[in-house]
């Protein structure tokens, strides 16, 4: 069982000593996945807890909340991902201006020593925290000998060893690795984000180590797609994770009960029907006939997953064509899913 708290004064009294690293972990992609996995380790040998502190809301929505970056994954689903990994416990500290003001001693003191009990603490070359971001490697290198802890860096994975391929530099932590071509980079947010922009969700999953995935309430929509045969689960505007492309996608749809249904999805605005608001709709497929109308997921949390992108949004010149091409769509996808 993974532990998670939402503030260090609900950490046990009694509990560590730990392996503690702390971030924002934005997709937990293959590069955040590499170093949790080695934090595990270290925990296990040393008989430790492993522990990941992550940060709700992301710093950036904070400080400059005009040109934060949209979040890969919501908080639920990060949870989620970070369990699965294997950590013992995760504690979601609150991000606000008053967090940011804390000296790196005193997030170090207070946080990592006073609650967690670190007797290790795991950190990239390039880590910076505490106010006005002033803590870096070698300030969490001199308050572990000041307060008793070992400092462990650990560098995200890469083109070492997994050699991905793309244009441009990452974020921070996530710059070009020096490659044969120059082109491999390191596992990133930013890469992701990129990705799914572009409507490249087979990078996006390359890069996260599993499809991309939204989670929200499913609404009533138009009613556009059941009037012409292809009803659709719409999710709620406030639904979490990056929205990617416009276009038509194959991927599945996760019900409340746990169910995966295959399905053809759609995000954008309907251009054959003059929409305005972009939409993100999937449309279940594979199904009898007979229980189309029995289908009903309204009111329910799902989540969707996109695996491959079939095409762009396109404006088609009347419904009649748009059925046909979203026929079309429906064997493609079924084709893509279940090759795999």
């Amino acid at each position: 069982m993974v532990h998670i708290w939402n503030d260090p004064s609900e950490v046990p009294a009694d509990f560590g000593p730990s392996v503690v690293t702390f971030g924002n972990f934005d997709g937990v992609h293959r590069g955040h996945q590499q170093v949790l996995s080695q934090l595990i380790r270290v925990a296990r040998l040393n008989h430790a807890r492993a522990v990941a502190i992550t940060f709700d809301p992301h710093p950036a929505q904070v400080h400059r909340p005009e040109s934060a970056p949209e979040l890969i994954m919501g908080l639920e689903d990060k949870l989620v991902a970070l369990s699965e990994l294997g950590l013992d416990a995760v504690l979601v500290m609150k991000y606000s201006l008053e967090l940011a003001s804390l000296t790196p001693e005193e997030f170090v003191a207070d946080v990592l020593v006073g609650s967690l009990k670190a007797s290790h603490v795991v950190i990239g070359h390039d880590a910076r925290f505490g106010r006005n971001n002033s803590g870096d490697l070698e300030t969490m290198q001199d308050l572990g000998r000041k307060l008793g802890f070992e400092v462990l860096v650990i560098s995200e994975f890469g083109s070492e060893g997994f050699p991905l391929h793309g244009e441009g530099h990452g974020e921070g932590h996530s710059e070009a690795h020096d490659g044969d071509d120059g082109k491999d980079r390191r596992c990133s947010s930013t890469w992701v984000r990129e990705a799914l922009r572009e409507g490249d969700v087979a990078t996006a999953a390359a890069v996260l180590g599993r499809s991309h995935r939204m989670r929200g309430e499913v609404v009533h929509g138009a009613a556009r797609g059941r009037d012409l045969g292809f009803p659709t689960a719409n999710l709620a505007s406030e639904a979490s994770g990056y929205i990617p492309a416009d276009g038509i996608y194959a991927g599945w749809l996760v019900d409340q009960a746990g169910t995966r249904w295959p399905a053809a999805i759609s995000v954008g605005s309907n251009p054959t029907f003059d929409g305005v608001s972009r939409q993100v709709e999937a449309h279940v497929i594979d199904r009898p006939e007979e229980a189309v109308e029995d289908f009903d997921l309204y009111g329910q949390t799902v989540v969707v997953e996109f695996v491959a992108r079939l095409r762009g949004m396109v404006a088609y010149r009347g419904p009649e064509a748009l059925v046909d091409q979203m026929r079309l769509d429906v064997v493609q996808a079924h084709n893509i899913l279940y090759a795999r």
